[in-house]
């Protein structure tokens, strides 16, 4: 038998392994490891963001060594795709990190500002589980961390072959996704010759104003390929029909009469949404309003945006003009924070996380969700389990914190400014990269996404045999443009997680809602002896309980 990592075995010396660690069944945690007769690779090493049993898996340990990783090859900047490489370094991987010059200079502000969110949130949590009695807590890593990683980037360009390992070339390709964001060409040579895997990162849909469209060679062996939205197609509006849209919103949101509270991922849809919302202000088209960014990260970002923003197709940088003053204000410190708690009436802020998982938005939520004239605009995909999907699927009470709060404000959801490509765009994507000799591997989807890829990718050519949709850890054997199959698990770890578990609500979620749920039911109960009655079925139900066992691994 074949066992994954072993690939220098007789007979195997050809051939190449693809392992998904991680944006597989799910769409974070990006991390495929790329073994060679020569070498061992990183595409990707990402964050799991989502539910807590699935972002408990930031915490263990890697299901590879770190120390025998030769190199990663990063896409770009986004946490799942790039939020795990100061706990690699400091895990022992000691090789180059290599991407363009824009994702390098966006991790130097995202990275060290994801260890000192670390940092602090575990600093609170230790002080509950000191008056708890439980045990005390390690970051993943800290902001530091973060910056020492950034001396082991390697900075390539667009379109140039790269060594970056010994029997490995790379070649970036304009992704289209966000600044800096790229695929990644790897041409690797073997005993019988060279074989191509093109690793697509996260597409962009194209046609925007603020990312080149998206390019990629034509006639690879292998293709693996994002499926974020797999299974639908969005309007694909131009600059001014995405604008006009907007403008509806907050014209709406401006009627209701209270604010508009943006949730926003810090990197190119903060800068998106402010050079819109100016550039409406400035044409009159909704009413003028201050306009908040509270997010630390958000601003260092639209620095680099304001240096790197320039767009390949138009070249144009939309972004320079992006500077505090008049209307626009930078929130940098946690005092200029708290002190728009008093502000009433029209204005909009914009803050982390996009999710609403974590970031100072969880503050304004707690503060405005309960008001019916305040508007909560989601303005980007939310990942199951998060807060911002829980209060897109119509929750009427959600829990912040650990303090429960009515949801009485507007909440609308905006797909238009995704940095992702549709059904259709992946498709065309896809199609444009053939022929594709040998297999297409979907990932970076949820189940339905990833199927309806499939069943797309199969429709429009692509022989169904060929695709292939792998489970977490799962280990792929190919060389030349074929697919020798997928590697048996034993003697495998045990799974990390079990089948379906990354994409759907945890206990954790199912314990916040009947939470929840018990006190309303104890609120709405017409006496004491009803409360008492209820109370006492439930401890009856906990008395009864026994776990059922659980196999050793």
């Amino acid at each position: 038998m074949v066992l994954a990592g072993s690939l220098r075995l007789e007979g195997v010396s050809m051939s190449i392994s693809l392992t998904f660690h991680g944006a597989a069944g799910c769409v974070t945690g990006s991390c495929v490891e790329v073994e060679t007769p020569r070498a061992r690779l990183l595409i990707d090493c990402g964050m799991f963001q989502g539910p807590k049993t699935l972002k408990a898996l930031n915490y263990g340990d890697f299901p590879f060594d770190p120390r025998k990783v030769d190199a990663v090859l990063l896409t770009h900047a986004h946490l799942d795709h790039a939020g795990l490489l100061p706990k690699l370094v400091k895990a022992g991987f000691t090789g180059p990190i290599h991407a363009t010059a824009a994702t390098r200079d966006l991790c130097g502000v995202m990275l060290p500002d994801a260890g000192g969110i670390q940092e602090t949130e575990v600093r609170h949590l230790n002080r509950r589980n000191l008056r708890r009695g439980l045990p005390q807590v390690e970051p993943i890593y800290t902001a530091r961390d973060g910056e020492r990683t950034i001396r082991q980037f390697s900075k390539v360009k667009l379109g140039a072959p790269v060594e970056v390992a010994p029997g490995v070339r790379a070649i970036y390709w304009e992704a289209g996704h966000i600044l800096g964001a790229t695929s990644i060409e790897l041409r690797v040579e073997t005993e019988d010759g060279e074989t191509s895997l093109l690793f697509s990162g996260d597409i962009g849909q194209g046609g925007r104003d603020y990312a080149a469209d998206p390019e990629g060679p034509a006639g690879v062996d292998h293709l693996i390929l994002e499926s974020t939205y797999g299974d639908r197609d969005r309007l694909n509006l131009s600059s001014p029909e995405r604008r006009a849209v907007l403008a509806q919103e907050l014209r709406d949101a401006h009627a209701a009469g209270g604010p508009a509270l943006i949730p926003t991922f810090a990197v190119e849809r903060a800068q998106e949404l402010i050079a819109d919302l100016v550039a409406l202000m400035e044409a009159g088209e909704v009413p003028e309003a201050d306009i908040f960014l509270d997010s630390p990260l958000a601003i260092e970002a639209t620095e680099v945006f304001q240096q790197r923003g320039f767009n390949r197709t138009t070249g144009v940088n939309p972004f320079e003009r992006l500077r505090a003053g008049g209307r626009l204000n930078f929130l940098r410190k946690p005092a200029e924070s708290d002190r728009i708690d008093r502000l009433r009436g029209w204005h909009i802020i914009l803050a982390g996380s996009g999710m609403c998982d974590a970031g100072r938005v969880r503050k304004h939520l707690k503060r405005l969700l309960w008001r019916r004239e305040a508007t909560v605009l989601l303005s980007g995909y939310q990942a199951v389990g998060t807060l911002g999907r829980i209060l897109e699927e119509g929750a009427s009470r959600v829990s912040i914190q650990g303090e429960e709060v009515q949801v009485r404000a507007r909440i609308r959801a905006l797909d238009i400014y995704s940095g992702h490509a549709d059904a259709g765009g992946l498709v065309s994507w896809a199609k444009a990269r053939g022929p594709v000799a040998g297999g297409v591997f979907l990932c970076h989807g949820e189940p339905r996404a990833l199927e309806g890829l499939r069943d797309r990718l199969a429709t429009a050519g692509f022989p169904p045999a060929a695709i292939r949709i792998p489970d977490m850890d799962d280990t792929y054997v190919v060389s030349g443009p074929k697919v020798d199959g997928r590697l048996d698990a034993a003697p495998r770890r045990k799974p990390r997680l079990a089948p379906g578990q990354a994409v759907k609500a945890d206990w954790h979620n199912a314990r916040v809602a009947l939470n929840m749920a018990l006190n309303t039911r104890l609120a709405e109960a017409p006496d004491d002896a009803s409360r008492e009655a209820l109370l006492a079925r439930l401890a009856g139900a906990l008395s009864e309980f026994e776990p059922a066992a659980t196999p050793d691994a």
